[in-house]
């Protein structure tokens, strides 16, 4: 019997029917993704096992008592309030956390204890959007539905590689250009990725150029006679400011990076779509100037009218399954619950009379690097880390956690029991897990889902609501927080909408307070507003006005695009990404062996021309460094990346790869207005690693070396590593042994002196328990096949030869995770003649299942074209 519930990762928020078995599929009566689910959702079934699971409170490395934990926690709070003021306790969220996790934390820390310091890894997502939506629009409202995107007649999609990070979503809008080829699609970002696949022009705009091209956009508009007037002059403000900003920075389109036909396409494309809606995502937010970015589109969009209708406006991209409801329950240091502000006074009144609160903080408390580097200061006493892992996520993520170790109380919540920041805290407490809680998310378009429970809850982990509400009862807040059920949690949080809805906000889904349990459980997805009352039919905002500034209209706001960084010294820009198949720091995505098939290791992309310069090889290894940090990586040398830039994924963490920690090297440097970091424009020297050997190995058993590069990953039947060393070892038989970490068994070996890799085998009896490569240059052996030999009675000589038998064609990297479909037998395929992405579906099956690859068989498609043209 499947239950339906709701993705845990990104912000399109797709339903799933899961299975207490592991199956999984998705959900078709789902409004996001109409049964639709990506690499990483259709392997969620491999993430539920308790391999690795906290199952215990644990303090300081022993085992505790929930009441000794709890009665820790608020007294250890309740002493900082008593001897250091409100200002020194602080909590770290997560858009991991159910809405009612967040409601509870936020009413907790703010309405009970008295201080704003609040923050989520919210803020590394989505905190510019939210600042360029409350500047425009009086409050944080995403205005469109995922529709729009099937309705629209040219989408702009700006800084997002929506085909890996929001594959679904590119699913829709694949499948509406299929339905309408004339449906133009406009990719902006300085990188060639899998999503320009799709695109019919793609802008290599230098990093943070988007303001001096959206300035250019909005001064074509009003040369091109555009400016719907009828409807600025009744709901927009700031025209005339904006139009001025925009006419002084002309010249600035000139170094973002395109050339004049490139920007005349792009400006022609936009103006002569009425139905244009513009996405925007990471590229835009993680940056030092993300918050006048958001609004140079946004003038755009308000500037024509452009907003709200069918297929129109501009819509903001969330990257987390709950951050959108983290901003609406007020889960930012700078929010109040429901969207209101924390600095208006009377929405502070209002918050307080509801909770019948004793304490409201005044003023913002810390957005997330101001925390950590308080924390570092000795200013926080009391810090609470719930379902986030910062020592790898944030911006100088060394600083983070020597920052976290210097706080005298710090409690993590969390599954698992080894987090690079659960390594640093005192108080371990053990969370639930996507399969095991009860409660709701709100997706990028508004649309409130539920999570629901198909498992059992394992050992003591609790529910992270009922942790909260325990401790708030524990530091005398009985009645404030008696709560017994996510489904009274909800209706408080409703409820309080109501109280936003009648001060004029945005956000009221009143309508929902008096839910039964019953009508709780089998809610089904709801995209708000929902009033008390009556019903809204039209769900998308602002085609009339109705803006939420005291008079009713929006703002127009002058925009100054920054003086764009050049490369110097030698230098490198620094972007860093995400990968299709891995989520975050992969606490979850990295317990599935076909989520690691893809990309088993982090690694750089650099242009040709600069690896040439570098002396870098490909597939060899390359150190990168500044004064924050420094990371060895894989090198994947591509004209994907712009000369002068490179570019790494950031998931990879202690204990998966201590050396590709490449948030270690970028800069706490924020937005002056979102507090966002610029996660995407960090400079970096690049060198060739000097290694003295590399290695692969595959074991049964789960390997810690304990080598200068080492990157771990799950295999179907064990574990895999691709290692490198300074020395050579004095002993290749011991060497094996202790990377492997398996010391008893038969050791097979063969020396190839003429490429002087050394092939060792260790066998209990005919089982294989693992194998070991090493060579003075990158090891070629066909990892897959060999990967898949693990624990079967498998003869040594075959393991050593490092190639698949007679009967199993090598099938390369894994290019379809779903399918198990290697980059050679794509080529296979390719090369007899399936020179369409839809043949080569249907006769490799890859991409047949949630059709992430298929960007990449378009690619393999392309290049062996190329190929032929060229041998012709």
């Amino acid at each position: 019997m499947s239950t339906c519930t709701t993705c845990p990762y990104c912000g399109v928020g797709c339903g799933v029917l899961a299975g207490a078995d592991g199956s999984i599929k998705g959900d078709p009566n789902h409004p996001a993704n109409a049964g639709r689910l990506c690499s990483k959702g259709t392997a969620l079934g491999a993430t539920i096992g308790l391999e690795g699971r906290l199952l215990a409170p644990s303090l300081n490395g022993a085992d505790i008592s929930w009441d000794h934990a709890l009665d820790l926690v608020a007294q250890k709070f309740s002493e900082a309030i008593r001897d250091h003021g409100p200002e020194s306790v602080a909590f770290y969220l997560s858009g991991q956390l159910l809405t009612e996790d967040y409601y509870l934390a936020n009413k907790l820390i703010k309405g009970f204890m008295g201080s704003a310091n609040i923050d989520t890894n919210s803020r590394l997502c989505m905190a510019s959007a939210v600042a360029g939506h409350k500047r425009a629009f009086g409050t944080d409202t995403v205005p469109g539905q995922y529709e729009d995107f099937e309705l629209a007649d040219t989408i702009v999609l700006v800084g997002s590689n929506t085909a890996w990070c929001h594959p679904v979503l590119f699913r829709r809008i694949e499948a509406a250009k299929a339905a309408r080829p004339d449906l133009k699609i406009v990719v902006i970002d300085p990188r060639r990725t899998a999503t320009c696949q799709i695109a019919d022009l793609h802008l290599p705009i230098q990093s943070d150029g988007d303001a001096a091209l959206f300035n250019h956009l909005l001064n074509e508009i009003k040369a091109r006679g555009l400016i719907n007037h009828d409807y600025v002059n009744a709901h927009v403000n700031g025209l005339e400011a904006a139009l001025g900003a925009a006419a002084q920075s002309t010249a600035s389109v000139a170094t973002c990076g395109l050339n004049p036909d490139q920007i005349t396409a792009f400006v022609d494309l936009w103006c002569k779509s009425e139905k244009v809606v513009t996405l925007f995502s990471m590229g835009v937010n993680q940056s030092a100037y993300g918050t006048d970015k958001v609004n140079a589109i946004l003038n755009c969009h308000l500037a024509t009218g452009r907003i709200g209708h069918p297929g129109m406006g501009p819509f903001s991209m969330t990257g987390q399954p709950n951050a959108m409801g983290g901003r609406e329950v007020g889960g930012l240091s700078n929010m109040l619950a429901s969207h209101l502000d924390l600095e208006n006074a009377d929405h502070r009144a209002a918050v307080q009379e509801f909770w019948a609160a004793p304490a409201m903080p005044e003023k913002p408390g810390l957005k997330a690097v101001d925390l950590f580097r308080a924390c570092r200061d000795g200013k926080i006493k009391a810090l609470w880390v719930m379902s986030t892992n910062p020592v790898v996520s944030m911006p100088e993520a060394d600083f983070v956690a020597e920052a976290i170790q210097s706080v005298p109380f710090t409690v993590g919540s969390d599954i698992i029991a080894r987090t690079d920041t659960m390594d640093c805290v005192n108080l371990r407490l053990p969370a639930a897990g996507w399969g095991e809680k009860s409660g709701t998310v709100t997706n990028s378009e508004r649309c409130i889902s539920r999570q629901r429970p198909f498992l059992p809850t394992p050992g003591e982990a609790r529910a992270d609501w009922a942790v909260l509400a325990d401790v708030g009862r524990r530091m005398g807040w009985k009645e404030a927080f008696d709560f017994t059920s996510p489904a009274e949690v909800f209706r408080e949080h409703a409820s309080l909408s109501g109280v936003s809805g009648a001060l004029g906000r945005d956000f009221d889904i009143s309508g929902l307070e008096t839910l039964s349990d019953a009508d709780y459980d089998h809610l089904t997805p709801q995209v708000w507003p929902i009033p008390a009352g009556y019903e809204v039919e039209n769900k998308r905002f602002f085609a009339e006005g109705k803006f939420y500034h005291p008079d009713g209209k929006a703002k127009m706001l002058p925009i100054t695009p920054p003086e764009l960084a050049q490369p110097e010294g030698g230098t490198l820009r620094f972007n860093t990404a995400r990968v299709r198949d891995h989520w975050h720091t992969m606490t979850r995505t990295g317990r599935a062996p076909q989520l690691g098939a893809h990309m088993g290791e982090p690694y750089l992309e650099v242009h040709p021309e600069d690896a040439l310069r570098l002396g870098l090889q490909a597939a060899g290894l390359v150190e990168i460094e500044n004064s924050h940090g420094r990371a060895v990586l894989r090198v994947l040398i591509t004209d994907r990346v712009q000369k002068g830039a490179c570019c790494a994924p950031m998931h990879w963490t202690a204990q998966t790869a201590a050396a590709g920690r490449v948030n270690a090297l970028v800069t706490g440097r924020v937005d002056a207005v979102s507090g966002q970091p610029a996660l995407k424009m960090a400079k970096v020297k690049a060198r060739a690693y000097p290694a003295a050997w590399f290695g692969f190995a595959v074991s049964v058993a789960e390997m810690q070396p304990n080598r200068p590069y080492a990157a771990l990953a799950r295999s179907k039947q064990g574990w895999r590593v691709e290692i490198a060393g300074h020395k050579l070892p004095r002993d290749w038989d011991n060497e094996a042994g202790s990377v492997l970490g398996v010391q008893n068994g038969t050791i097979s070996r063969f020396d190839d002196r003429a490429s002087g890799m050394v092939r060792i085998a260790i066998h209990d009896g005919a089982r294989l328990l693992g194998a070991f490569f090493a060579a003075p240059e990158p090891v070629q052996v066909a990892r897959a096949a060999i990967a898949d030999l693990i624990g079967k009675d498998i003869p040594a000589a075959r393991v050593l030869a490092g190639v698949p038998g007679q009967d199993q064609p090598a099938k390369g990297a894994i290019v379809c995770a779903c399918m198990d479909v290697g980059r050679l037998d794509l080529q296979r395929a390719i090369a007899a003649g399936a020179d369409s992405v839809p043949t080569l579906m249907e006769c490799t099956r890859a991409g047949t299942n949630c059709g992430s690859c298929k960007p990449e068989l378009a690619d393999l498609i392309a290049q062996l074209d190329t190929q032929r043209m060229a041998a012709e």
